[in-house]
């Protein structure tokens, strides 16, 4: 249950100890995390292409079985929200495309917020795990929303270049 959590959590805090001892691109907080959360989304996006099975996580079928009813195609939207979480990761490595990453980040995790919804009340079990109950899955979702939207904000620094015409001040 607390899988994800720590996928962000453990990468992030690795990163900002890297940040500790020099390594200038973990310097903040900020970039650490959304670092992790990087980490986070090449994990569970790969659970979208695997093949449901003896991982302790969960494959493809399993997140087919998330799927509400309503939502056409779930093999082919477990697949394309796949691909969207790996190109969401590797938006939020690049400065330059952190801010558009996070904010279609936040709109996915938003879209998948009734898939969490669908598992927890049809009791849908993870990679055969018991079901995520509903009240860890929406906080959980929540997180992941506003630390995309944590990457869609701009920094200081950012603002202080556009304000100064692009130059550093």
């Amino acid at each position: 249950m607390f899988g994800t959590l720590l996928l962000i959590a453990v990468p992030a805090l690795s990163f900002r100890l890297l940040g500790a001892f020099g390594v200038r691109r973990f310097a903040t907080w900020r970039v650490s995390v959304l670092h992790g959360l990087a980490v986070m989304l090449v994990f569970t996006a790969s659970a979208h292409f695997v093949p449901s099975g003896p991982l302790p996580m969960p494959g493809h079928q399993d997140l087919v079985a998330m799927v509400p009813p309503f939502v056409p195609f779930p093999r082919l939207a477990v697949y394309a929200t796949g691909v969207l979480e790996l190109l969401g990761a590797a938006g939020l490595v690049r400065e330059a495309t952190r801010p558009m990453a996070g904010l279609a980040l936040a709109v996915l995790f938003v879209l998948l917020l009734p898939a969490n919804v669908h598992a927890a009340l049809a009791h849908v079990p993870p990679g055969g795990e018991p079901a995520t109950p509903l009240w860890f899955r929406v906080p959980e979702q929540a997180l992941f929303i506003g630390v995309a939207l944590w990457a869609y904000l701009p920094t200081r620094f950012a603002a202080d270049r556009r304000r100064s015409g692009g130059l550093p001040a």
